[in-house]
Parts: structure tokens; sequence; C-alpha cells
């Protein structure tokens, strides 16, 4: 029995604990908290004092012998206290004396202090070894963990795999009825049924309607306001929901299963808007040939891009354009994919709305670019004395304001604009290069960025390979730096250890420009902790941060190992 409840995902409760063979031979008795019984095990903890609510997180067993404060009621009633107060799941007290005879006396002090509580108490007359039990215990819970992450990978690639096909609406609720284990329904906005699977899903299709409009309940009890549901589409597009009738909380990763369902359902709603893809992948074509061949002239490349609908006014200054997508290291790419063609799709039809025009491309996963201009024929909104470069920066502006409350978050680099589209186009590279720089940004406060924004980040990030540019960062700040270009210490540059944080310590000096007042109260540092702390950085570098050139030189070895050290 043991051995299979180890084996299995099963969430470990406190009455599957007492189901282990080392506690049932100690014949466990229930004090108080039997309603609780079935509350889930998040860890086991070891307690020989009754000050045991620091070490205590919430979802805890904790066991003990209470040796220590077994005889006192008030210790004792603190000791349960300090569980209920750090929200633990429940006790077990080891009642036994050194003659291994159960402690009648303690026994009577502990039921006292559980009666009438909530949290679940139980004694053990008789000796029971606690490793044994954590190890058992841990064992089953690092078992419930392992099944998640299988599970969580399964619903990974079975999604990922669905959105690559390109499956149908119906195979992708099909798949995920089979995940769940029941009914799932697929609805439009007017609740008109869309497709269905699972047990039962047939019976609900049939008097969905009725089921709608709060007329009757699922078979399981369930009232529309309690089904779990995901909507589909993009936010600003919704299409329809995702509803799961009368799931049971116990199905594993429920959440996660209709959220993935839901996003390939949007993924495979916007794979059959063909023809936009098929412009979008004409578009990129033309941009392709007009960067990678020289035999392309402006004539030509403006009669390719009209026959795709890129209609510029003439002599209209053009405006090349390059929107990269956040994304963490572990960000799932399906998810990318569908926020990119989302947003490329949202773009489009704002461009439209206000009248300018598009040549869109795809340059890699999450990043995109576009050419920028005014349509042939429009009603110029700008102020007739704004300049070009101005003109084209409002245009940008008002496109971008139209895209507030997408839920994706992105970057925005712009290139050199230009009335050749030729050239326009070559402005990818330094817009790309832009983006990528701003998206290393802590703090952004534009809609967007030209190279002028970034400034020596974007020098920076141009010799970001270069061997030359990382010994001189070393070599600057080499004394600073431990064994394998490791910080010298861990700990931020208020910290009172005597050798921690100088690397961050500099930072905080240069980027108050030596200013001693501003340094101390943002490091929270005393004056005659701060100017030893600048004496002690200072005789570490051997050089004199009084000398503007080597502030400048430190300045930028640090910026270059904040970005890629």
């Amino acid at each position: 029995m043991d051995t299979a409840r180890e084996s299995s995902g099963a969430s470990l409760s406190i009455a599957g604990l007492l189901e282990f063979e080392e506690i049932r031979a100690a014949e466990p008795a229930v004090l108080a908290g039997e309603a609780g019984l079935d509350r889930a095990i998040r860890w086991v903890h070891i307690a020989d004092s009754e000050h045991v609510e620091r070490f205590l997180e919430g979802g805890e067993l904790v066991l003990t012998t209470a040796t220590a404060f077994r005889h006192s009621p008030a210790a004792m009633t603190e000791f349960l206290d300090q569980l209920e107060r750090a929200g633990a799941a429940g006790t077990i007290i080891e009642l036994v004396d050194e003659n291994s005879t159960h402690d009648e006396e303690a026994r009577e002090i502990a039921a006292a202090a559980a009666s009438a509580r909530e949290l679940p108490v139980i004694v053990l007359p008789r000796r029971v070894k606690f490793v044994r039990i954590t190890e058992l215990a841990h064992r089953s819970l690092l078992a419930q963990q392992i099944s998640r992450l299988e599970h969580a990978r399964e619903i990974h690639e079975t999604y990922t795999q669905l959105s690559l096909d390109r499956a149908e609406a119906q195979t992708i609720v099909d798949r995920t009825a089979e995940l769940l284990g029941t009914a799932v329904v697929l609805e439009d906005v007017s609740h008109r049924v869309l497709a269905h699977s699972g047990r039962g899903s047939q019976a609900l299709a049939q008097k969905w309607v009725d089921l709608i409009s709060g007329a009757s309940t699922t078979p399981g009890g369930h009232a529309p306001a309690q089904w779990r549901q995901t909507p589909v589409g993009l936010r600003s597009r919704r299409w329809g929901r995702l509803v799961v009738p009368g799931a049971a909380e116990s199905v594993a990763d429920l959440e996660q299963v209709i959220e993935r369902a839901g996003e390939a359902l949007t993924l495979t709603r916007m794979a059959d808007r063909d023809e936009q893809d098929l412009l979008l992948q004409a578009q990129s074509g033309l941009i392709r040939e007009i960067t990678d061949s020289e035999g392309i002239d402006e004539r030509s490349a403006r009669e390719r891009a009209r026959s795709l609908g890129f209609t510029p006014a003439e002599g209209a200054e053009l405006t090349p354009v390059v929107v990269r997508i956040d994304r963490e290291a572990d960000t799932d790419p399906t998810r990318v994919q569908l926020q990119e063609r989302g947003l490329t799709q949202e773009i489009a039809s704002a461009a439209s709305r206000l009248n300018l025009c598009l040549l869109m491309t795809s340059l890699q996963s999450g990043v995109f670019g576009f050419v920028v201009g005014p349509c042939r024929g429009r009603n110029r909104r700008s102020q007739p004395s704004l300049r070009g470069a101005e003109e084209a920066d409002e245009r940008l502006t008002r496109l971008l304001a139209e895209l507030d409350g997408l839920a994706a978050s992105w970057v925005v680099g712009v290139g050199r604009g230009s009335t050749s589209l030729l050239r326009a186009v070559a402005g990818f590279e330094a817009a790309s290069h832009v983006a990528e720089v701003a998206s290393t940004l802590d703090v952004r406060e534009r809609a967007f960025y030209r190279s002028s924004d970034v400034r020596i980040r974007g020098l920076l990030s141009l010799l970001a390979e270069d061997s030359r540019l990382r010994a001189f960062a070393e070599g600057e700040l080499g004394p600073l730096l431990g064994e394998d270009g490791r910080r010298d210490g861990v700990l931020p540059f208020a910290a009172n250890a005597a050798d921690d944080g100088l690397l961050d310590f500099l930072e905080l000096y240069l980027s108050h420009g030596g200013n001693k007042s501003a340094m101390a109260r943002a490091g929270h540092l005393s004056r005659p902790a701060l100017y030893a702390r600048i004496n002690r950085l200072q005789d570490r570098l051997g050089v004199s941060l009084d000398d503007a050139e080597s502030r400048t030189a430190l300045h930028v070895a640090l910026l270059w190992w904040r970005m890629y050290g």
C-alpha cells in the first residue's frame, strides 16, 4: 500500500499519511480537527520546541515528541496556537516516556490544549521513527511534483503540436476533453455551439440555450456561473469561449489545459486568415529581395510594393520600424507566435484606420518590422510646420497609441526615415539593433526608440562580441571581480559586510555622479560609512574617482559588464 501511494501523483493528505504502516502501528488517536484530515500536506517538519512559528510557511505537517513542553499546559497551548497562526496542515505528537510507555499525563494536557480546535491534532501512544515518516512523506510529495511536471510537459507538447499542425477546432476540443476527462464545449459570442466533446457533451449541446439562460444546471449540479471557462480570440476581438461545465476542482492542471486550449484555438482561427498570411509572406519576400539583391532599383521596388497594397503619398517620408516582443528564456514559443500574429494584425488594422500604408516583414521569432508612411490621398493630420522626422514621429505615436490595452508587451526601435523605399528598408538593420538594445533597459519611458535614445548602450551592443571590449571591461573592473568573473560579494551595496558589494557601490557612485548626499540617501549609508566605502573602492581599483577619465572608463566598463559580462 505504501509503495502504491509513493509511486502515484495523488496529493498527500494527513489521512493518507496516517495509512502508512509505521504510523498505523503506533495506534494514532485524533484529539481534534478530524474534519480537516483531508488537508493536503505541502511538507513535513520536525520540531522539538513550542516556538515553531518562525520555521513554517503554511501547509506543513509538524512532527514532535513535545519532550520540552509536554507537561506544561501553557506551552502546549502556545505550540498549537503558533501552528494555527502559521497555517500548518496539522501536527502529530508522539507521547512516549523514556521507558517507551504512553505518557497519560501528557495526553491529557494535549487533549485539553487541542479542545475545540479545527487544527488536526494526532497523538501517538507508541514510539515511531520520525525519519521514516518524513522519508515516506517527502517521497510521496516529490512523486506528486514529478507527476505534475510530466503532465505539464504533456500539455505543452500536445498544444504546441496542435498549433504547428494547424489543427481544426474540433480536434483541439477533442484533445482537451481527453486530457480533462470531462465534457468540453466551444461556443461563439452568440452562445452557438461550434464544437463539443467528452462524455455527456452531446446532451449538453442539445440544451445549451436553456443552460446558458439559467433554466437548468449540468448533471453534476453546477450552474453556468460556476463553469470553468477561458475566452477565445484576441482581447479586442473575442469570438467565443471554451467552457468546461461541471469540471471538478481535483482535475489536474485544469487552468493550464483550458488556457493552452484557448490559445491553440485562437492561433488556429488566426491561421485561417490565409489572405492576410499570404500578403505578409509576399511583402516579406519583397523586403528580403530588396535587402539581399543589388539588382532591384527604386522604381522596380515601388512598383512591386504598389502591387502589394503599399501606396504611400508622393514624396512622403517612409520610416523603418522594428517591434521586438518581450520574452523570457523559458517563454513558450507558441505563445510568442500567438502574440506576434495578433500584434501584426492589430498594427495592420490600426494603420488602415489612420490611413497609413505598411510594408511588413517577419524578421525572426517574436521580432517583425514594417515600413510606414502616409497613404496617397490622405487628409494630412499633422501640423504643417513639422519637419519630416517630427511628422514621422507623430504618425508613429498615433499608430502605437492604437495598441493600448493589448496583453503582450514589446519594445519598438526606429531607423532613419527616407523618401526612398530602398533606403527605408535598409534602415531595418539599425532599427532592429535599437530595439534589441532598448529591450535591455531597466526602465522604458518611450513608446519607441531611435539610435539617439540608446546612446552608449547602442555602441556597446554593436561591440558586444569584441574580445577587446571584454578585455577592457575586465581590466577596469578586475579588482572587483573574483575568479572566473564572479562579483566581489553577493550582498547589495547597503550591506555591512566588509568586502561585499563593491561593484554595486561603484554603480551607485557613477549613477549619482559622485554626489555624496544623494549616494548616502539612496544607499541608506551614514557619512562616515560612505566615505570609508569610497576610500576602500578607490584603494581596490587603484584609481581616483575624482578623475573624469577614470569615471568615464569605469562607467563604460560597468555598462558593458551589466549587459554582457
